[in-house]
C-alpha cells in the first residue's frame, strides 16, 4: 500500500500494522471464525468499526485516521483500504495458502517449542524477547483448559533455516532462566516417548499392585486354612441315591456343628466341614450309634482328612462358598447358605444356625480417567491462531500474535 520511499512508521504505527496484518495473516485468518464470517459479507471487506472491537487493536488505538495512516505505510501489500476509507481487506492478489499436508509439514518444519517463561509474561513481552531471535511469523502461547499460561510457546519462523539456527543456539535464557528449546517435531516425538514410558510405568505399577493383592489374598486364604485344620471329615460308601445333606445334618445333630457340606444327591462320597474339631464330632456320633455310624442304614467309611488332602479340600470349599455367595448376591438371594442349599443345623438344644463360612475377598482394579470440563467460549476479540496442522481435537485455546516488531 505504500511506495518504497514512504515515511518510516512510528513505533505505535508499526504495532498497529503488525497487529492488523496478523489478524488477516496466514496463521490467524484460517482459524478465526468470526473474521472469516465477516469477510464473506462484503467481498472480503471488513469495516474499521468492526476491527476496533478486537481487543489487542483497541488497546493500541480506536482512531480510524491513525489506523489508516499506519496501514498506508505498510510495505507488505497484504491489505487494501477501501476508497471511502472505512473498510479494509486482505488483498485478492495474496490469497490464503491451501491447507494441505504439504503446507502443514512446511509449518511444522519451521516451528519451535520453547519452555521456561514465567507464567505471568505477556504476549508483548514475548514478542520483544523474540525480536532479535530471527524473523518470527507467529507466537502461540500454550494454555491449560482453564486459560492459564503454561510457560511454553510454539514459535513459527519464516524459514526452516531460521528455526534450526535458533534451536542450535547454546544457553538460551529468558533473564536468568534456562530455556528448553526443541524443534516442534522433536518435541512431539519426545512427548510421545514420555507418554509411552509413563504408560509402561503405570502398567508395571498396576501389575505389581495386582500381584501384591493376589499374594495378600493367598496369605488370607492360607490363614483361613490354618484356622480350619482338623475340621474336615470325608465319607464314602454305597449310599442310596436319595441320600441328602439333610440326612448328614440329622446324623450329626447334637454332636458337632456343621459349617459346610460338599455333597451332591446321588454321589457316593462327600466332605463335611465342621466349625470345630471333626474327630470330636465323629466320636460323639459313633458313641451315640453304638460305634456303627451309618447313613440311612448303609455302611459308610469315615476319614479324617489331614495334610495336603485337607488343604486342597479346604481350598475347594472356600472357592465354592465364594461362588455361592456371588450367585446369591447377583440374584438378590439370601446372604447365607452354601452349596448345601439350606441353613445349617446344630443339635436340638442349639436351635437353627446360619452358615458362617469365611468369605474370601477378591479385589479388582478400576481405572478412571476424568476429563476436565470444556472452557467457556472466548470473547469476540480473543484472537485465534493455533498452529497449523494439529488435529482439532488436540488444539488448545491460546493467545497468539505476530512476531514482527
Amino acid at each position: 500500500m505504500a511506495e518504497s520511499g514512504a515515511p518510516q512508521m512510528s513505533l505505535l504505527e508499526k504495532k498497529i500494522d503488525d497487529q492488523i496484518e496478523y489478524y488477516f495473516g496466514d496463521h490467524n485468518l484460517p482459524r478465526d471464525k468470526f473474521l472469516k464470517e465477516q469477510i464473506q459479507l462484503d467481498d472480503g471487506w471488513v469495516p474499521l468499526e468492526t476491527m476496533i472491537k478486537f481487543n489487542r487493536l483497541s488497546c493500541l488505538t480506536t482512531d480510524f485516521k491513525v489506523i489508516l495512516e499506519a496501514l498506508s505505510k505498510s510495505k507488505t501489500g497484504l491489505l487494501e483500504i477501501s476508497e471511502d476509507k472505512t473498510k479494509i481487506r486482505r488483498s485478492p492478489s495474496k490469497p490464503l495458502p491451501e491447507i494441505n499436508d504439504q503446507y502443514k509439514d512446511e509449518i511444522k518444519n519451521r516451528s519451535v517449542y520453547v519452555k521456561g517463561f514465567p507464567t505471568d509474561i505477556t504476549l508483548d513481552e514475548l514478542k520483544e524477547w523474540f525480536n532479535d531471535k530471527g524473523n518470527v511469523e507467529n507466537i502461540q502461547m500454550r494454555r491449560t483448559l482453564q486459560r492459564q499460561f503454561k510457560g511454553s510457546v510454539f514459535v513459527v519462523f519464516d524459514t526452516d533455516d531460521s528455526a534450526k539456527k535458533f534451536v542450535e543456539q547454546k544457553d538460551v535464557k529468558y533473564k536468568d532462566a534456562e530455556m528448553i528449546v526443541l524443534l516442534k517435531e522433536d518435541y512431539f516425538k519426545k512427548k510421545n516417548e514420555d507418554r509411552k514410558h509413563h504408560r509402561a510405568e503405570v502398567k508395571a505399577k498396576a501389575k505389581h499392585e495386582k500381584e501384591e493383592k493376589q499374594k495378600q489374598a493367598e496369605d488370607e486364604e492360607m490363614k483361613s486354612l490354618d484356622e480350619q485344620t482338623g475340621c474336615l471329615l470325608k465319607f464314602s460308601g454305597e449310599l442310596e441315591d436319595q441320600t441328602s445333606r439333610e440326612d448328614l445334618q440329622e446324623l450329626f445333630s447334637g454332636h458337632g456343628m456343621i459349617k459346610w457340606i460338599d455333597f451332591t444327591r446321588g454321589a457316593k462320597e462327600g466332605t463335611i466341614l465342621f466349625k470345630s474339631n471333626a474327630k470330636e464330632a465323629l466320636d460323639k456320633a459313633k458313641a451315640a450309634h453304638g460305634d456303627n455310624l451309618q447313613i440311612k442304614k448303609k455302611d459308610v467309611t469315615w476319614e479324617l482328612l489331614e495334610g495336603d488332602d485337607e488343604k486342597e479340600t479346604l481350598k475347594k470349599i472356600i472357592e465354592d462358598q465364594q461362588q455361592s455367595l456371588n450367585r446369591k448376591r447377583g440374584r438378590g438371594g439370601r446372604k447365607f447358605g452354601g452349596r448345601g442349599g439350606r441353613r445349617e443345623r446344630g443339635g436340638r438344644d442349639q436351635g437353627k444356625l446360619q452358615y458362617q463360612g469365611k468369605k474370601t475377598k477378591f479385589e479388582s482394579e478400576d481405572e478412571c480417567d476424568q476429563e476436565p470440563a470444556s472452557p467457556k467460549k472466548r470473547a469476540l476479540d480473543d484472537v485465534k491462531a493455533e498452529e497449523v496442522g494439529e488435529p482439532a481435537s488436540k488444539q488448545m485455546k491460546t493467545e497468539n500474535g505476530s512476531g514482527k516488531q
